[in-house]
């Protein structure tokens, strides 16, 4: 058994596959690191594809499951769910989380789709005014880049862009410490704001 069809099989862990037909629906979001691995990156990609009719597919490990695996692993030939999803979408948004020191602001755009990168950027920068929206690849680090073939963002017809999210704007920084909600912190709505903006402004082509 593969690495990520053992994660699939895990106790407690949900595969989610919404295939929509709205205009959008050839645009997908995914969250296959989502659950207690990268946190809310699944409700974030999950409301996001659902305020904008766009598709969505996501993995969510329950806790104290923490199984990381490199992008590259996570393949359609192991998951008809991904596959149908891999096949529904023309274009996709890839929501992960990451952290790293000097680096606690910046959202990194990366992906073979530089066009979707530059219009979700702009999106986003207008939604999250205060945070870095960093759509240069040569700016961002390699392993974040999300530019190998394999990887899951970059296999429907028109690839996608990988969006690294930092704790601060998902709402799992000690800037939080206080908030008692209801609901996602105002960052992680803006956020959200400016996704569904992306998606519902950018141009479908016919399939």
């Amino acid at each position: 058994m593969s690495e990520f069809a053992a994660i699939l099989n895990a106790p407690g862990v949900q595969e989610v596959c919404e295939l929509r037909p709205h205009s959008t629906g050839r645009l997908g979001f995914m969250a296959y690191h989502g659950g207690n691995l990268e946190l809310q990156t699944d409700v974030i990609a999950a409301a996001a594809a659902e305020r904008s009719g766009a598709s969505y597919y996501g993995v969510l490990q329950p806790a104290p499951m923490r199984e990381h695996l490199s992008s590259i692993k996570v393949r359609p030939a192991e998951s008809e769910r991904l596959a149908a999803f891999i096949d529904h979408v023309d274009v996709v948004i890839t929501i992960h989380g990451f952290g790293r020191r000097g680096m606690f602001s910046a959202l990194l755009l990366g992906g073979n789709n530089r066009p979707l990168a530059r219009h979700i950027g702009g999106a986003l920068q207008r939604a999250l005014p205060a945070y870095d929206i960093v759509t240069d690849l040569e700016t961002i680090p390699k392993k974040l880049r999300g530019i190998h073939a394999d990887n899951p963002v970059n296999l429907p017809r028109r690839a996608g862009v990988q969006i690294e999210l930092p704790p601060r704007v998902r709402g799992s920084s000690p800037m939080w410490w206080d908030w008692e909600g209801p609901g996602l912190t105002p960052h992680t709505l803006s956020l959200i704001d400016g996704l569904v903006e992306a998606a519902t402004t950018w141009p479908n082509e016919p399939r």
